[in-house]
């Protein structure tokens, strides 16, 4: 009778520990059980908070989404949007990459049926702290800048697998846009490091992949101009000023304006000449018009504006629908009850006004250096970080890292199309461009995205024919 009462205990002690992280050990108080309005779907999803400074009171929320089919087979990939001060979970989760968008109305979602969890269990996080609903109890702490970004990134990662052990030993793919050009080879440094010195855990970083992203200033702002002329947004007298009077050398994040007379001033006519009517990180798409957007979500109209099949007043609905609170409490976010609205962008965070200047290619050698592939992509409608400038800093890198070029500059196709041109250097460093995307690659050309992310992660090389038999 002891034995059978004891079983009993053990039994009840054993449901208890189930009900608390779940049968393959993710954290049950972090599941998603449903978002207000979302399509049904056959993937799980988490989301919630992971402390990184607890003396501090610093935590970073995050959303994770398993991949479509065979999440325990695929691998996890992380996404981080730039700006610096900017959402991955509002950029990379509801506008570009993840599984769901925002209805036209505010108040649902709609599926994406170009979600890169289709090839790759994904992960989200809103760094650093005063980004989105991360927080800290501390003050001084939204005073902060690449470095802090990343030692806090490491950690998050670390307390991470210790919600989600299962991906201990997957592999694991570093990936992200604009600014996160500085956030991921940054915390891939701070990956290796630990590496370096750990007798225990170590990071299985499979690879890092990095969309229109700032790689070193003094060449990603002229390339702006470049980009400007090249497209017909300027004038020849405009466009040559900038290029014979304004010594980019010289040019800073803090103080841009330490250039000549002359420079500023065509760099202040080409800025007034483009105005804003012109989406600079899509060019080739319409304009949003918030006041008319706003009215329609509070009327509960399907405010969708579409420009080349594209909802060019997302953001807006995104801001809308996060700001929902039954879409919080789904979500298990705002834990603190911040006093300010979900935003895109944080209008708290104070970030260093110098980083910006940091030269990230050396650490991108080392990461190659590592055996580690790097991918650059580039929107080729961007006039934000255009293609001109990563393409030949990449080409500088690779001459840098004594590398031949092992696929020559050329197409790649996507069902039948050009989706772009690719050329790969010493076999882990690869550029390509996606044809008729933007800043946000997968918001602009969501199938042609997937097609990349999915070569990226599985280690194949993009395809230069139009063989339907190779398509990913």
């Amino acid at each position: 009778m002891g034995r059978c009462w004891f079983g009993g205990v053990f039994i009840v002690v054993g449901f208890v520990w189930l009900l608390s992280v779940g049968v393959d050990g993710y954290p049950v108080e972090d599941l998603v059980v449903r978002l207000p309005g979302q399509p049904k779907v056959g993937f799980r999803q988490y989301a919630g908070y992971v402390d990184v400074d607890i003396k501090n009171g610093r935590s970073l929320f995050y959303y994770f989404v398993e991949a479509e089919t065979d999440p325990e087979k695929k691998p996890l990939t992380l996404w981080l949007n730039g700006g610096p001060g900017c959402s991955s979970v509002g950029g990379g989760a509801f506008t570009e990459l993840g599984p769901f968008f925002p209805r036209g109305d505010g108040r649902g979602l709609r599926k994406n049926s170009m979600a890169w969890n289709k090839a790759s269990n994904l992960l989200f996080v809103e760094s650093p702290a005063g980004v989105g609903w991360s927080y800290s109890n501390t003050t001084s702490d939204y005073t902060c800048g690449d470095a802090s970004t990343a030692k806090d990134m490491h950690v998050f990662l670390l307390n991470w697998y210790e919600k989600f052990p299962a991906f201990r030993s997957r592999e694991l793919f570093l990936t992200g846009e604009s600014y996160a050009g500085h956030y991921i080879p940054q915390l891939a440094i701070a990956l290796l490091d630990h590496n370096a010195h750990s007798t225990g855990f170590k990071f299985n970083i499979g690879g890092v992949a990095i969309g229109n992203p700032l790689l070193r200033l003094d060449r990603d702002v002229p390339a702006t101009y470049e980009f400007f002329w090249s497209h017909g947004m300027i004038s020849d007298e405009i466009g040559l000023t900038i290029m014979n009077d304004c010594d980019f050398d010289d040019y800073a994040y803090a103080s841009p304006h330490n250039v000549s007379h002359s420079c500023n001033q065509a760099i202040s006519e080409a800025n007034l000449v483009v105005g804003d009517y012109v989406n600079n990180y899509d060019v080739i798409v319409d304009v949003c018009y918030p006041s008319i957007v706003e009215q329609e979500l509070r009327l509960r109209k399907m405010a969708t504006k579409i420009s080349q099949g594209i909802d060019v007043c997302m953001s807006l609905e995104r801001r809308f629908y996060f700001n929902i609170p039954e879409v919080q409490n789904a979500l298990h976010a705002n834990r603190t009850k911040l006093h300010y609205d979900w935003s895109m962008c944080s209008g708290i965070v104070n970030y260093s006004d110098t980083d910006g200047n940091i030269n990230i290619l050396p650490l991108l050698k080392r990461i190659i250096e590592n055996h580690i592939s790097v991918w650059v992509f580039s929107g080729d409608q961007d006039s934000v970080v255009p293609l001109l400038g990563s393409r030949t800093l990449v080409r500088e890198l690779a001459h840098d890292l004594k590398f031949q070029i092992t696929v020559p500059y050329g197409a790649w196709f996507h069902k039948g199309q050009v989706g772009g041109w690719v050329t790969e250097y010493g076999n882990l460093l690869t550029f390509a461009t996606i044809r008729g995307a933007a800043h946000m690659v997968p918001y602009a050309q969501p199938s042609r995205a997937l097609h990349l992310f999915s070569s990226f992660v599985r280690g194949r090389r993009l395809p230069n024919t139009t063989d339907p038999s190779i398509y990913g």
